[in-house]
């Protein structure tokens, strides 16, 4: 073996060689300075604290204001690989950003049921909470950060669910991640009262059946809620602002529940990267879905307030309010929708028939769109001669002689006044 005494180089190259494996190792949490209270927790007094931690036994971990988890920018910030821990009151940066690696602040273990992560501050690149393959977890009251200086596809998204069971995700804040919440073939879990800022998607679902999506904000995503391949959603009391290309996307969605929810002012987005051709701005998408409940929700001012396509039929759409959107309906199709039910449809502020008995209903069926607008829709160039002799001609033609009409939307029960004030009022901060 060579004796590298007396060679500075050598020295030097291995001292460097040690220092890198150490930074990457990571560190049992019990090497802190942790004090243990009478109740049996264990607190960390103010400090930085660099590298990355595991947790390998049950213990309830609450940080003291000014104790700082600070991962370097190398792997994970705390591992949890034991069944109900707790990590409160903790502050994370700049863990590591390897997507591929899957690289988190706090990153839980399939051991690690019946954890609580509470009231910490997570700010970096890479994921913020990833849990995976476990169950009854609760993330409480977080606040996540992520690097809006990265593209959004190389950030990691704020709260990253796989394969969980009875998760809680309540009152936590997410910005500038790149998803705020993903949840992937988990199911019964429930997002309740989160506010996402600043995304790609705000809440993400990927084969993720029998969740609860329930009293959440998003705003300025690029979709607000994205609902794809599941099935006995309930999502009720949501609200989406100022979003981008969709407010909320239904992507076969099946036997799920949509009640009570707000979206306002979608925009066509600009980035160019939407999941679905044609996002102008949509309050409402829902493709290849099929028997679900929409009811008393409100879509407002945006470019479209619901396009529906690609097979979606059976579903129930009534009681909603569509407020001042350019367009209120697109529907493309083969086969007359009904969107009324119980003798109830939909309010439309377009609307402009009239209600001679003072019951609440049009007396008129309200029918959003005819066969110019699906002209229009097949083929966009025509736009140019909207207001041309040649389309009036087609318009006034179609109303003379109703029989060659092409199916589409009905409500034949329109409302004449909405229902929905309330959910236009902003919740309680």
């Amino acid at each position: 073996m060579t004796d590298i005494k007396g060679n500075p180089i050598k020295v030097i190259a291995l001292a460097l060689l040690l220092m890198s494996g150490s930074a990457l190792a990571v560190q049992p949490i019990t090497t802190l300075p942790l004090r243990m209270d009478a109740e049996q927790r264990w607190h960390l007094p103010a400090g930085e604290y660099r590298g990355s931690f595991s947790v390998d036994q049950p213990m309830q971990i609450l940080c003291e204001p000014g104790a700082v988890f600070q991962g370097q920018g190398q792997g994970n910030g705390v591992i949890v690989s034991a069944p109900n821990v707790g990590i409160e009151g903790c502050t994370f940066l700049d863990w590591g950003h390897d997507l591929t690696a899957m690289n988190a602040a706090i990153f839980i273990q399939p051991k690690a049921g019946g954890a609580l992560i509470k009231g910490n501050r997570m700010q970096g690149q890479g994921f913020g909470i990833w849990v995976d393959g476990t169950q009854d977890v609760s993330l409480i009251d977080n606040r996540i950060q992520g690097d809006p200086l990265l593209r959004s596809q190389d950030r990691g998204n704020g709260i990253h669910l796989y394969a969980v069971h009875g998760a809680r995700v309540i009152g936590n804040q997410v910005r500038d991640t790149r998803d705020g919440i993903y949840i992937d073939t988990s199911n019964g879990n429930l997002l309740q009262g989160n506010t996402l800022e600043d995304l790609r998607y705000g809440v993400h679902y990927m084969f993720a059946n029998d969740n609860q999506l329930i009293g959440n904000i998003t705003r300025r995503t690029r979709t607000g809620y994205a609902l794809m391949q599941s099935r006995k959603l309930t999502v009720i009391g949501n609200r989406s602002e100022q979003d981008q290309n969709y407010g909320i996307l239904m992507n076969y969605i099946t036997y799920s529940t949509l009640r009570d929810n707000f979206v306002t002012d979608v925009r066509d987005g600009s980035t160019g990267d939407s999941m679905i051709s044609g996002a102008e701005g949509k309050a409402l998408f829902i493709y290849n879905s099929l028997f679900n409940s929409i009811e008393h929700n409100q879509f407002e001012h945006s470019a479209v307030g619901i396009h529906l396509t690609a097979g979606s039929e059976d579903n129930r759409i009534a009681d909603n309010a569509f407020v001042g959107n350019q367009r209120q309906v697109k529907y493309v199709a083969t086969r007359l929708q009904e969107w009324s039910a119980d003798g109830r449809g939909n309010y439309w502020s377009d609307y402009l028939g009239w209600d001679r008995n003072n019951d609440g209903l049009g007396d008129v069926a309200y029918e959003p769109n005819d066969n110019v607008d699906r002209l229009l829709w097949l083929y966009p160039q025509v736009r140019l001669l909207m207001n041309s002799p040649g389309i009036e001609l087609l318009r006034g033609v179609q109303r003379a002689f109703p029989v060659v009409k092409a199916p589409g939307v009905l409500d034949s029960h329109p409302l004449m006044k909405s229902t929905l004030q309330t959910l236009t009022q902003e919740p309680d901060a």
